[in-house]
This record gives C-alpha cells, sequence and structure tokens, in this order.
C-alpha cells in the first residue's frame, strides 16, 4: 500500500479523498499565500494539486513509478476561499509507461488540465 500524502502535500494543506487502482482524487482550499501578484491562485499551486494526484494514480498499482513527462493548461482564475479538487484517471497503462489526464475542479468548473506520462520501475523484490 503506498502512502496517500506527504510532507510537501502537508504544507500545503492537500488532503487525499481516494486513491484506488490508477484514480486519485485530492482536496484543497486556496489561502491568500497561494495567490499570485494578480490576486488569483498561483499556477504552481495548481500544479503541485494536480501532481499529487498523478502520483498518488501512478503508484496506486504498487508497483513504483516516476514522472516522465508532464503537461498542464490554465484554463479558469480561481479566487481565494475556492475549494478545489484533483480528480486523478489512468488513460493508458503499460507494463514500462503509463499515462494519466488530472482535471482540477472548482465549483464544478474544469480550471485546469494535467496529463502525465510515467515510467514504471522493477516492483522491489523482483
Amino acid at each position: 500500500m503506498i502512502a496517500t500524502t506527504d510532507p510537501y502535500m502537508q504544507l500545503l494543506g492537500l488532503q487525499t479523498l481516494l486513491v484506488e487502482p490508477g484514480k486519485a482524487v485530492l482536496t484543497t482550499v486556496v489561502k491568500p499565500e497561494h495567490l499570485n501578484i494578480h490576486g488569483s491562485c498561483h499556477g504552481g499551486f495548481l500544479y503541485s494539486l494536480a501532481d499529487a494526484a498523478f502520483a498518488l494514480a501512478s503508484n496506486s498499482h504498487g508497483t513504483p513509478a516516476v514522472a516522465l513527462s508532464t503537461q498542464m493548461q490554465y484554463f479558469k482564475a480561481v479566487k481565494a476561499g475556492e475549494s478545489l479538487e484533483a480528480h486523478a484517471s489512468e488513460e493508458n497503462l503499460g507494463r514500462r509507461t503509463a499515462t494519466y489526464r488530472i482535471e482540477i475542479r472548482s465549483g464544478g468548473r474544469m480550471v485546469a488540465l494535467f496529463l502525465g506520462t510515467v515510467f514504471r520501475l522493477e516492483a522491489s523484490g523482483s
């Protein structure tokens, strides 16, 4: 079983709602310290939320996985006080690589989209 949090997630206030094989859902609330110079949620905070969901989903099969590539698209501005959810889903699972889609949502609207591919390491003891 994998850990469902890490020190960085705790620092940012990210909470895990679900981890199942190939899936993860995280939640958080945007705080004033998460804002950029324009007064909206910093892209790095959104990226960190998506990346944490990516890590949990991609490691959920018990095989260690590390990121090969990621891509992030930002659609809507997010303000302080808004609740966010990151929904990670497995798009493709291969023997050595896997690809995931992570939607960041606020109040039912998708505010950002993250796509990531991992390299799946040999399971320990194999």
